[in-house]
């Protein structure tokens, strides 16, 4: 009696093995190149993301550059603070080929600087779904958040610079690049004055709200695969003294954060905003050739 209970429920068992292997679509295609949602459907391979790891955040960034972005780094008098100012602090990471970040903090007689730093590298779980193509997503979600201002065209045709000035390097270089195209210049007011037509920087003495067209937040065409640099004060009013610059950009399938943001020892002085921008920009490029090479 119990074998030939035991057999039927073996023959079950192989029939539906069986159907599971054999079963399919009428153009032939296997169980094994289906499509988990569409049992015996074949799915597209698509091309894995061109980055596999990801680098170490705070060896990725040299002591030059910090010395030009932290300038009170070389005031630090103690040799194992200031060794431990230049090595940062890295971020909390459980897995770092997925995401990775370094923060640095030095204060100085004139200000207090704060360096952010962060690679994400994107995976895509779906099939038909490349990395790139989902790094793509995410990066144009990150655009919409930043919440640029749309930008003003104006008749002259001239070109505002969009491009870092001097050398890839962040020490003092040579002349500033422009790119062709129109210029960008901030919304106006009644009677058709600018309403945002002053730098929001201590040399010029003009509101923190007020950002010229060259430095306003706006796209980037000359980093990566798409970018965008956001610029704003900490806090408005007269005794506004914090400004942060927010570059980032997307290669292939790792999308790169630079947060760097500046605290004026001095009440009313906003920290320059083309200086901050221009300090970003050049650490941007740095890394996206850190990454391409």
């Amino acid at each position: 009696m119990q074998r030939k209970a035991y057999v039927p429920g073996v023959a079950a068992l192989l029939a539906a093995l069986l159907a599971g292997c054999t079963g399919g679509s009428e153009g032939g295609a296997t169980a094994d190149d289906s499509n988990p949602g569409q049992p015996g459907v074949a799915t597209e391979t698509v091309e894995p993301g061109k980055y596999r790891t990801l680098p170490e955040p705070c060896g990725v960034v040299g002591d030059k550059t910090l010395d030009a972005l932290l300038p009170g780094i070389e005031e630090i008098t103690d040799e194992e603070q200031r060794e431990k100012a230049y090595a940062g602090e890295p971020t909390l990471a459980y897995d770092t080929d997925r995401k990775v970040g370094c923060r640095w903090k030095v204060e100085s007689a004139e200000a207090t600087d704060h360096l952010f730093v962060d690679f994400e590298r994107v995976v895509s779980y779906d099939g038909a779904v490349s990395d790139d193509s989902e790094a793509e997503q995410l990066f144009a979600q990150q655009v919409e958040a930043a919440d640029l201002p749309e930008p003003v065209v104006s008749d002259s045709g001239s070109a505002a610079s969009d491009s870092p000035s001097g050398s890839s390097s962040l020490s003092a270089g040579a002349g500033e690049s422009t790119d062709a195209g129109p210029s960008v210049e901030p919304p106006t007011g009644a009677g058709g004055t600018p309403s945002s037509s002053a730098s929001a920087s201590s040399s010029t003495g003009a509101s923190p709200d007020e950002t010229p067209a060259e430095v306003q937040p706006r796209l980037l065409d000359d980093l990566g695969d798409e970018a965008f640099v956001d610029d704003e004060p900490g806090n408005s009013g007269p005794t506004a003294t914090r400004r942060t610059v927010t570059v980032a950009f997307r290669t292939s399938n790792v999308m790169v954060t630079i947060e760097y943001a500046e605290q004026s020892a001095t009440l009313g002085v906003v920290p320059d905003s083309e200086e901050m921008q221009d300090k970003a920009r050049k650490l941007a490029s740095q890394l996206a050739d850190s990454l391409s090479g």
